[in-house]
Order: structure tokens, then sequence, then C-alpha cells
């Protein structure tokens, strides 16, 4: 292979001690194949500069890649946990809800219960008037037997003196 000088190009790596550049001037150097700056012409140097250009940009650029990223890993990563923490709390919430409405229906059956209770005492005769039941008897016995006929029903013989309830 022969340059344009007529040197072949093996010639320029052969190690020797003294190199003569372009410019005439002699350079010691115990690695010859180390080709000085000044012997390259000026597109070489233009494509190193380009190359180092494009190489700093592809570095910056990676970077800059790198950093997105990371941010974006970094939001998904809170977002995510404030969606875990909703999710958490409207869980609670609905298990809260779930368990007031299971008491809500064992209240209405017992409200229920208690209302068929009262409305069989009001058809056998038992008298509703400001939140007490009374049971009014036709029969004549004495304090003793009205006693005991009352408990037997699980109520209690009062007597009324009020002229309004009674």
């Amino acid at each position: 292979m022969h340059r344009e000088d007529g040197k072949r190009a093996d010639d320029v790596y052969e190690n020797i001690d003294v190199i003569t550049g372009r410019s005439g001037k002699e350079i010691t150097d115990h690695n010859a194949s180390r080709i000085q700056s000044s012997e390259l012409t000026g597109s070489d140097g233009v494509k190193i500069r380009s190359s180092r250009a494009a190489a700093v940009c592809l570095v910056l650029l990676c970077v800059l890649l790198l950093t997105a990223v990371i941010v974006l890993c970094v939001t998904f990563t809170q977002e995510r946990q404030q969606l875990l923490t909703k999710i958490t709390n409207h869980t609670e919430e609905r298990d809260q809800l779930l368990t007031n409405n299971t008491n809500l229906i064992q209240l209405n059956v017992q409200f229920n219960q208690e209302k068929n209770e009262l409305s069989k005492l009001i058809q056998d005769g038992w008298i509703y008037y400001q939140f007490s039941l009374y049971y009014v008897s036709n029969e004549t016995k004495n304090w003793t037997e009205s006693r005991r006929y009352c408990t037997e029903r699980g109520a209690d013989l009062v007597i009324i003196k009020n002229s309004e309830k009674q």
C-alpha cells in the first residue's frame, strides 16, 4: 500500500528511533507506531473532532434518558402508593358500611318482631297509651287474684289514679 508521499504504509509503523515529519522536523520517539497530529490531514482531524462530539452527545443523551426514567419511576411509585392507600381506605369504609348495614337489618328484624308482638297484644284487648300497654279486664276479682292473673301474663297490677290515663 502506498501513500501520497511515496512511502509505504507499513514503513510508518516500523520501530525506529527517529521519524521525519512532513515539516522536515525530526521527532525522536521510542514507539514509531504513533502518528503526530501534525502529520494528519485536515479531514482526519475533523473526523476525530466529529467523532468526539458525537460520543459526547450520545453520553449526554443517555444521561438525560436515564434521568427521565428515574424521575418517571419515582413518580409512578408515589402515585401507586397513593392509590394503594386510597384503596385501603375505601375497603375499610366499605367494611364499616357493610357492618352498619348488617346491624340495621338485625334492628329491623327485631323491631318487626316487637311490632308483631304488640299487634297481637292489642288484638287481645291491650291498650297502648304513652309508651305503655294496659289491659282492662271486665272480670271482677279481688286484689290477690287480679295480681296473680297479671303476673302469669308477664304484667303488673296497677291502680290508675290519674283521670287522664283513666
